[in-house]
This record gives C-alpha cells, sequence and structure tokens, in this order.
C-alpha cells in the first residue's frame, strides 16, 4: 500500500469549529437544552464528513470512553489502559472478563454499518429479534428516538446498561442518517440518568450530548492532525509490509507489534521508528508486551 503525499493545502485548522455560544451556554429549559443539542449534534455532523477525519479510528477511541464510561456505572476499577490491555493482549483461547467483553461490544458495534445481524455480533446474549424490538421502540426526533430506547431496554431488563447504551446510540445514528454508530451517549451520561424514565431521560440525553459530542469534535481535529502527520512520514519508512502498517494505525484505536504484516524484530523496530518520528505513541509505559497508536 502507498501514500499520496500530503496536500499542503488542506489546513487542519480549519476544521469547522463549535461556536462559544454552544459552549458557554448554560441552558436551564428543556426547549434551550434541545436546542443546544442540536446545533452541536449539526456541527458534528459536518466533521463526521470530512475526509481528513480518520472515521474509523475516531469511532475506535470513542468505543474505548463508552466502554469506559459503562465500567464505572457497574462499579469495577478498570479504566482504558486496563481494557485495552484485555483486548489487545488476548490470546486466542483467552476469556477478556466483564470489561473486556464490554470493550469488545462497543468494538464490534462501530465496525459495522448498523443492523440487526451486527448489532447481534455486538450483543450476543440477546437475540435478533429482541434486539429488533427494542430498537423499533423508538420514534420521532433523534434524541428522543434513543432516548425511548434507552428505557425500553432498561425498563424490560434493568441490569443491561451496555445493550441499552449501544442500541440507543444505534437509534440515534439512525435517527441522524450516521452510520456507522458513533458512540456519544455513554460517555456523557451519568450513572443515576440511566435510571430516569420519560421527558426525564429525553432532557439527560440531551445533556449528555452537548458533552460529549463537543469532545468528540475535539478528538476529531487532534486525530485528524495526528493521522496526517502519521501519512506524511509514511514514505521514509522502508520495511515490507509498513504501508498495511501504517493504516492498521489509521484505524485502530491500539495495536501490539504481534499484530503487524511484519515478522516480530521487524515489527517492534517499525514501532520504534514512527515514535522516532512523532507519528504514534506508545500507550503502557511498559517495557514489555507494549501497545502503540496515533
Amino acid at each position: 500500500m502507498t501514500f499520496a503525499r500530503p496536500d499542503h493545502s488542506i489546513d487542519l485548522d480549519t476544521l469547522p469549529r463549535i461556536p462559544s455560544w454552544v459552549t458557554a451556554a448554560r441552558a436551564e429549559t428543556f426547549e434551550d437544552v434541545a436546542f443546544l443539542s442540536g446545533a452541536v449534534l449539526s456541527h458534528l455532523h459536518l466533521v463526521l464528513s470530512r475526509d481528513d477525519v480518520p472515521q474509523a479510528l475516531l469511532r475506535e477511541r470513542l468505543a474505548l470512553r463508552a466502554a469506559e464510561a459503562c465500567v464505572a456505572f457497574s462499579g469495577r476499577p478498570e479504566r482504558a489502559g486496563e481494557l485495552r490491555d484485555a483486548v489487545h493482549l488476548l490470546h486466542p483461547d483467552d476469556l477478556p472478563g466483564p470489561a473486556g467483553e464490554t470493550y469488545l461490544a462497543w468494538r464490534r458495534a462501530v465496525e459495522r454499518s448498523v443492523s440487526i445481524k451486527a448489532l447481534g455480533r455486538a450483543l450476543p446474549a440477546f437475540e435478533p429479534g429482541q434486539i429488533e424490538t427494542w430498537l423499533d421502540a423508538g420514534n420521532g426526533a433523534p434524541v428522543t428516538r434513543a432516548a425511548m430506547v434507552l428505557e425500553a431496554v432498561l425498563t424490560d431488563a434493568p441490569r443491561a446498561e451496555v445493550p441499552a447504551l449501544v442500541l440507543a446510540d444505534a437509534a440515534l445514528a439512525q435517527g441522524l442518517g450516521r452510520d456507522p454508530l458513533v458512540p456519544l451517549l455513554a460517555s456523557g451520561l451519568k450513572r443515576h440518568d440511566l435510571r430516569k424514565q420519560g421527558d426525564d431521560l429525553r432532557l439527560a440525553c440531551h445533556r449528555a450530548l452537548i458533552s460529549s459530542a463537543v469532545e468528540a469534535v475535539r478528538l476529531a481535529a487532534d486525530l485528524a492532525r495526528r493521522a496526517a502527520h502519521l501519512k506524511a512520514v509514511a514514505p521514509k519508512l522502508r520495511a515490507k509490509g509498513a504501508g498495511d502498517a501504517v493504516e492498521m494505525f489509521l484505524t485502530r484505536d491500539a495495536v501490539a507489534p504481534s499484530a503487524l504484516p511484519l515478522p516480530g524484530r521487524a515489527a517492534r523496530r517499525l514501532c520504534d521508528r514512527l515514535v522516532e518520528l512523532g507519528a504514534v505513541r506508545e500507550m503502557t509505559g511498559r517495557d514489555t508486551f507494549r501497545l502503540y497508536g496515533v
């Protein structure tokens, strides 16, 4: 795989910025909160339409944040580093544990277009018919639709926070015409919000989307800059298979050297070279069992 040299006419600082009146507002009424969430979701839509934003990588990074929030909801101590280890250092016959299963569910949910089959792969404990019934519980405007799905799942299965939030984000994506889904609700909601119903839950979802979409836009801008730098240094890499390796870094939150399409020693050298060039980061701080990412 080869990479075109970067187009220096593209100024990543021109990524559309959220107006200050959105981020500085202190809305109190339902109408004001709904207006602001609509404004920030519209802005996020523009960012998600940009070719210079690495969309798959952005979804993976947001999936990690969603998983981290869900693990915290369950009272478990694992955070991003432990979740990465649980999935990326998993041997074929190993079980990822509850926290790892949560992260895997979110990763699978963002891999493919929203469909009952894809959601069933992400949530294998539930029958496709049940998933379809829950998704059909949502109607109306996108946020209302998502809140209705969230409430429907948690009414039927009060401890199924992960499936509820995955399906709520799927309903939101369908309502917004976005595909695949972009994890937003989990990282913005509080644990007590999940016990709300009706208008209270809709208001909580609107508030959650204001904060999470703002963070998603900031993350998208950061990843766009990092991805552009990685593409710029890619022609300097001489290792066979380096192009495919770079593509992995552009689409995955974290990569173990053993997962790269190079022999072990060559993969480690490539990772060290990319760190030296400032194109990727070592994400664990360890001397062994390292993970790298943009």
